[in-house]
């Protein structure tokens, strides 16, 4: 049934048509404020805030990803069952209106009263994303949601998910106040971790031979290059899954390949690295994964990852690729 509802509403009409998706228990209303075991159900839009949720709460909630396994973050639209889940939730983290532009309205559409609603933005001062490199690319191809050219990828600065942690942690002890001695402990631990993350990061690439990471896919690391001094080149402007670059930002990242002796491409995850692999063989640079942790395949969900291995996993990456090694 919600299959036929997708294909013959669109995701906007969706949220506008909330209350009568809600009336008519699409989903089958499998989501509950509290769940069958009497833990609160909280529901997390991306990895990042999945991950953060479960570092700190533990096994006190019934948590879940709204994303599904494989689901590229920044085409994702909601569905009718996502209506119903989060409103029978007693908690929905997202990143803000930069990351998930559907989520105030997604909110607006669940209609409860009860629902924690935490941006694990706020406090968190957005900078300028990396289209402004191009600014030859046709205005016009920004999608909707990312013009203002604001960067919402803030995770990837370990300082920055320390904040978000501690955002989550707080919202937490909102819908649980019981449980706030175990949140705030576990929020402590965790951040703890980030903090000796952002110090090995910072260590691991102080004597790399070269400070320039060429990505080939949408940069999604621009608070990472920020906080460990790098520089960036990418083909692309903006986030969008549906951008194409420009010959002479292509040209430019081959120049810049040549001029500092790079040997590596990274590419981004969830995506076909179409242009990625076209510049790879064009340079004979290598083609490797630096993962923006957006969200996670099915496989990588299953074996269990999580955001400290992927960051851990890019640091040596990056050591290898910038010869800090």
């Amino acid at each position: 049934m919600e299959a036929m509802v997708k294909r013959l509403i669109p995701a906007g009409l969706i949220l506008l048509l909330a209350p009568m998706l809600l009336a008519l228990g699409l989903a089958g209303c499998s989501g509950r404020t509290a769940a069958q075991g009497g833990k609160p159900v909280v529901v997390a839009t991306i990895f990042p805030n999945y991950d953060f949720v479960r570092q700190v709460a533990g096994d006190r909630v019934e948590l879940r990803l709204l994303l599904p396994p494989g689901t590229e973050a920044h085409s994702f639209e909601p569905s009718p069952s996502d209506v119903v889940r989060i409103s029978k939730a007693a908690m929905f983290v997202f990143t803000g209106e930069h990351m998930e532009p559907w989520a105030v309205d997604l909110v607006k559409g669940a209609g409860s009263r009860k629902l924690v609603v935490v941006d694990t933005s706020a406090g968190i001062t957005l900078v300028q994303g990396h289209g402004e490199h191009h600014e030859e690319q046709d205005r016009d191809e920004e999608t909707e949601e990312h013009k203002g050219g604001l960067d919402p990828h803030i995770w990837l600065d370990p300082t920055l998910a320390a904040q978000m942690v501690s955002t989550i942690a707080d919202a937490l002890v909102r819908i649980d106040p019981a449980g706030a001695k175990v949140y705030r402990k576990n929020a402590e631990a965790y951040g703890a971790k980030l903090l000796d993350l952002d110090g090995r990061i910072t260590a691991g690439l102080q004597g790399a031979k070269r400070r320039m990471i060429v990505y080939g896919g949408h940069f999604a690391f621009g608070y990472f290059a920020r906080r460990y001094k790098l520089d960036y080149v990418s083909p692309y402007k903006g986030f969008s899954p549906d951008s194409e670059p420009t010959p002479t930002a292509v040209a430019e990242l081959l120049r810049t390949l040549k001029s500092t002796g790079s040997t590596t491409i990274f590419f981004e995850e969830l995506l076909e690295p179409r242009v990625a692999r076209v510049l790879a063989e064009s340079s004979g640079a290598k083609l490797v994964l630096l993962h923006g942790a957006h969200n996670l395949s099915r496989e990588e969900m299953d074996s269990g990852v999580t955001y400290l291995g992927i960051m851990e996993d890019n640091l040596q990456k990056l050591r290898a690729a910038l010869g800090a090694q």
